[in-house]
Order: C-alpha cells, then sequence, then structure tokens
C-alpha cells in the first residue's frame, strides 16, 4: 500500500518520487538511485531523477546556510548544540577540500561514503567562502560522479534478480 498512491502509480510520479528522495540528507542519490530502480524505474530515469534531486538543494545551501544557523541560534537556543556539530562536521570536512579547493570539493562529493555528497560539500564551500558560481561546478561533477558508481552498483546488483 502506497502512501501517496497519486504520487506513484505512475512513471513520472516514480521519477518526482525519486527526486524528492534524493533531496534527503543523508539518503541523497546514494539511496536515490537504488530506489528508483527499486520502483520500476529504468536506471538511466534514476539517474537522472537522482541527480537533479541531490543537486537542488546545493545552492540553497551555499547562499543561505549560514543565516539559517544564525536564525537557529537566535530563536532557538535549544538547538545551539545542532549547530554547533554541523559547523564543526562543515569545518573539518572543508579542512580535507582546502587542500586541492575545487578539485577536493569535487573529490569530496564524488566519493560514495556516509557523510561526504553534495550537501556536505556544499556546507564546507559555505563555511570555506566559496563563491556560489565556483563551487556549483565541482559539486555537480562530484554529483554525476558518485551518480555513475551508484548507478554501475546498482544495475549489477538489480541484474541478479
Amino acid at each position: 500500500m502506497d502512501i501517496f498512491p497519486w504520487l506513484t502509480d505512475n512513471p513520472v510520479g516514480e521519477f518526482c518520487f525519486t527526486i524528492l528522495v534524493s533531496m534527503i540528507p543523508v539518503v541523497e542519490l546514494r539511496g536515490g538511485i537504488p530506489f528508483g530502480v527499486a520502483r520500476g524505474l529504468p536506471v538511466w530515469a534514476a539517474y537522472l531523477a537522482a541527480i537533479i534531486g541531490n543537486f537542488l538543494p546545493a545552492p540553497f545551501i551555499i547562499v543561505y546556510i549560514r543565516r539559517i544557523f544564525q536564525w537557529m541560534r537566535r530563536r532557538m537556543p535549544m538547538l545551539n548544540h545542532l549547530v554547533d556539530k554541523l559547523e564543526k562536521k562543515a569545518h573539518l570536512k572543508g579542512q580535507k577540500v582546502t587542500k586541492y579547493k575545487y578539485l577536493g570539493l569535487a573529490l569530496f562529493v564524488a566519493i560514495p561514503l556516509p557523510g561526504t555528497g553534495a550537501w556536505t560539500g556544499a556546507l564546507a564551500a559555505a563555511f570555506l567562502d566559496m563563491p556560489l558560481r565556483k563551487a556549483l561546478p565541482p559539486i555537480a561533477a562530484g554529483i554525476l560522479t558518485a551518480g555513475i558508481a551508484i548507478s554501475i552498483l546498482t544495475f549489477g546488483v538489480a541484474s541478479l534478480f
């Protein structure tokens, strides 16, 4: 039984649902591609939907995350611990990216491991004061590369069944 039958009863709905799943911070395209394939999308369609969904939040994170954190500190002091944790994570990940700058950002986003990806890469770019127009191409390249790797893994596992 589907929660949203109007969304998932057709291929377009499955495509959109895969976009939404790929926008979730921890899941991103690493979960979005297998999700889309499991829901019946061809690998290429799941790849495309996951790329779109994974890329959409990146510009907003780069531009607005510092303001959001400031707002959270002022309006919701009980979340200061969470903001501190996220900022610390961004700074730690940013140290890895700093050495190779934009190439490092692309490689960081491309590595299909937990704690890497577009969300964390965009967070690191924001805290490294990378301009949006210079940070987005490496993030996009990393997303595309990770998507290819996950698609190959997904297609290989899916073809076994």
